[in-house]
This record gives structure tokens, C-alpha cells and sequence, in this order.
């Protein structure tokens, strides 16, 4: 196959893994920058251009889109698709996981494990909101943050209040969670590839801080899960119709809740931690889907 990577730097570690793990298995393997395509977006036609040359023979892509560029990347997956190209995760999955507010409804429309959360924008409700999800200690996120960024516990409902205030002030979209106590600023991170969940990590806050983020300098070692979470992964996965994911849950006393579904999952915390080749587990995937997709065309 040749398969284009969909990333902004071919340095990043889950990229540069990607393409060590395509080439092992004999593919031709190709690093495109993604802010750096552009499309003409002809009737019957559809083209996709980077730097001086038409991107029109890919048989497969792997999208390797940030939460920033989450708009112009879908709709260049979006041209991919259209010329006829698979993608690891489609378009339309990862608009869903990337949107928290429609991912949760999702999930808790299919029946999975969810955090008590309360959603708002201009509200003056602010303690009616507070004691919608039990009042402090609790969780207050924007809508649009990443890695921990832009999410906040608040340990009182004074300090809540201030909080939400603050956020209406910036005239932004606000998730307010309940707060798992016993999870103890641990989560799970389960690694999903298809109907299996291949490797599953604990991370844990550092000292004086609740968010388990590798990026904000929690740690990770393996971990085993309960069939209980591995459903809760597959189907929450599954809900947002995606292939690859990351599923983040937290171990709280009435059984797994589910926090975030990541469409672009890195890949460094996850081999370190459990030293499993998972890049090679994606390419693997991969070619399951090419070739489920050849013969579905030569039946047609």
C-alpha cells in the first residue's frame, strides 16, 4: 500500500513510529502536512494538491489531526474520502469525538458510564448549576481545551461559582463535572484498535495536581482491566463510530465513566508504558481494512 500520514511534523514521535512501523511491513509511506494541502473541490472530480503535485495515488491515510486544526483537517480527510482513499478513522468519527459536548451525548444516548455533567453558556443559574452535579468539589472544563488545558477543579462551591462566573465572562461554552473522589487523580487510558482494546495504561497526576495529562507531567506504568471497562472502551469507541481511539475512563464506585474518546491517540505513552508495538498493531489494521475494501469493490 501506499499510505500518506496526515501530521504536522514528521519529528513527533507517534508519526515518525507510524512510518518506521509501515515500512517494516513493506508499504510506501509518506509524511503530509496537512495545513499545507488544498483542494479543488470540482464536481466529479475532486483533487487534493500539496506543493506542486496532485495527491492522487494513495491507496490509504492515517490522520494525525490536532484539536487546533480539527476544521481544515476533516474537510481535507473529507476530500480524501471523496476521491475514494480509506481513512484509519473517518472524517465524520472524529468531528464527533473532537466535539465533547456531542461525544458525551452520544455516549450517554447508547447507555455508557458518564460523570454526572452539567452543560452552559450564558447562564446566571450559576448555583442551580453547581448543585446540578452535587455540588463541590467538581470539575469545570471549556468546551474547547485539550491536554488539561482550560479545565479546573473547584473544591468548594464558592470557588465554583467564582470559576463559572469568570468563564460566562469570556463568553465561552462551560462543561461542569462531578468530581470522582476515589479515582484518586488517576485515570485509565485503554488503547482501542477495531472490536479489541490491545494495550490499556494507569496514569497518575503528579504531587499537587488532579489531571493525569502525560503532557502535564503525570506518570504511566500498565495496568490490567476488568471486562466492565473493556466493554465500556469498546462501546464508547464504537458510538462515535470510530476504528482507532483513545478511551479515557475513570475507576469510580458504581464502575467505569467514561471522559474523553481521543480520535488521534499518541502512541509514546503507551509503548513506553507497556512496550507493545502498537504502531504495528495500526498498520496491521490497516491492511485489514484495504483489503476488506478491494474485495468489497470487486464484488461491485
Amino acid at each position: 500500500m501506499k499510505i500518506a500520514i496526515l501530521s504536522r511534523s514528521s519529528n513527533i514521535y507517534s508519526t515518525k513510529r507510524l512510518v518506521e512501523a509501515g515500512r517494516a511491513r513493506g508499504h510506501e509511506v509518506e509524511v503530509i502536512d496537512t495545513l499545507k494541502c488544498y483542494m479543488n473541490i470540482t464536481s466529479k472530480k475532486p483533487m487534493i494538491h500539496y506543493q506542486d503535485k496532485i495527491l492522487d495515488d494513495f491507496d490509504a491515510i492515517i490522520p494525525r489531526i490536532g484539536a487546533s486544526i480539527t476544521f481544515y483537517g476533516t474537510a481535507v480527510i473529507r476530500q480524501f474520502e471523496m476521491m475514494g482513499v480509506s481513512s484509519l478513522n473517518e472524517s465524520v468519527a472524529i468531528s464527533r469525538a473532537r466535539d465533547k459536548l456531542r461525544s458525551l451525548q452520544l455516549l450517554s444516548r447508547k447507555g455508557i458510564g458518564l460523570p454526572i455533567t452539567g452543560f452552559a453558556h450564558s447562564t446566571k443559574m450559576t448555583q442551580e448549576l453547581i448543585k446540578l452535579v452535587g455540588g463541590a468539589p467538581l470539575v469545570i472544563k471549556l468546551l474547547e481545551g485539550t491536554q488539561g488545558k482550560g479545565v479546573v477543579l473547584a473544591e468548594t462551591d464558592g470557588a465554583a461559582e467564582s470559576v463559572i462566573d469568570a468563564f460566562r465572562e469570556m463568553d465561552a461554552n462551560i462543561l461542569v463535572q462531578e468530581f470522582i473522589k476515589e479515582a484518586r487523580g488517576s485515570d485509565i487510558r485503554c488503547f482501542v484498535i477495531g472490536d479489541e482494546v490491545v494495550a490499556s495504561m494507569k496514569r497518575t497526576a503528579k504531587a499537587g495536581e488532579f489531571r493525569s495529562n502525560l503532557h502535564r507531567g503525570g506518570s504511566a506504568e500498565v495496568v490490567s482491566i476488568t471486562k466492565e471497562e473493556r466493554l465500556a472502551a469498546l462501546g464508547a469507541t464504537k458510538a462515535l463510530g470510530l476504528n482507532v481511539a483513545g478511551v479515557d475512563l475513570l475507576r469510580s464506585d458504581r464502575g467505569p465513566l467514561i471522559m474523553e474518546v481521543n480520535s488521534s491517540p499518541g502512541l509514546n505513552g503507551i509503548e513506553t508504558s507497556t512496550g507493545k508495538d502498537v504502531a504495528g498493531m495500526i498498520i496491521a489494521y490497516l491492511e485489514k481494512m484495504d483489503k476488506h475494501s478491494t474485495e468489497t469493490k470487486g464484488r461491485g
